[in-house]
């Protein structure tokens, strides 16, 4: 199971005790929003798409939506997003509880600026009913991310 993954992954920093696990779904960002008692938006969803034939991650604010003309500029290609069985196949985690933590070698890990203005989020950690919360410095250490990218919309309204 990919929680069981995501918790051997932390256990080489010592933190896989903040991972918290629900007894309802957080599969959404609106679910694991009510799960955490917090607001949507500090919710981290990462999303996976497919560039030149790779497998990608983008961690977003749970209140941003992909910005096509951004994504563009961004990574020279239209955003197209994984099948749920490619999700799984190519990252290692299932559709609702995907996250950049023990995920399958070689998928580059990209961070939204959407995320900058919290002092903390929560992404989720391989199942649909968990989340652990990071402050940014600790998303960058634990995602071993390529680099923040701007490739949203929406949230800054």
């Amino acid at each position: 199971m990919a929680i069981e993954r995501v918790k051997k992954y932390f256990s080489q920093y010592g933190i896989e005790n903040k991972i918290q696990e629900f007894d309802v779904s957080s599969a959404t960002v609106e679910l694991a929003a009510a799960a955490l008692h917090c607001e949507p938006c500090r919710i981290a969803k990462t999303l996976s798409f497919m560039v030149n034939e790779h497998a990608i991650l983008v961690v977003a604010a749970g209140d941003a939506k992909i910005d096509n003309k951004k994504y563009k500029a961004q990574f020279g290609t239209k955003a197209k997003m994984l099948t749920p069985d490619e999700v799984e196949t190519l990252i290692g985690h299932g559709v609702g509880g995907v996250c950049p933590f023990g995920i399958n070698e070689g998928v580059a890990v990209y961070l939204d600026e959407s995320l900058k203005r919290f002092g903390t989020v929560f992404p989720a950690c391989g199942s649909s009913n968990s989340a652990i919360e990071l402050s940014m410095e600790e998303m960058e250490k634990y995602s071993g991310y390529t680099s923040w990218v701007d490739v949203c919309k929406g949230w800054e309204e």
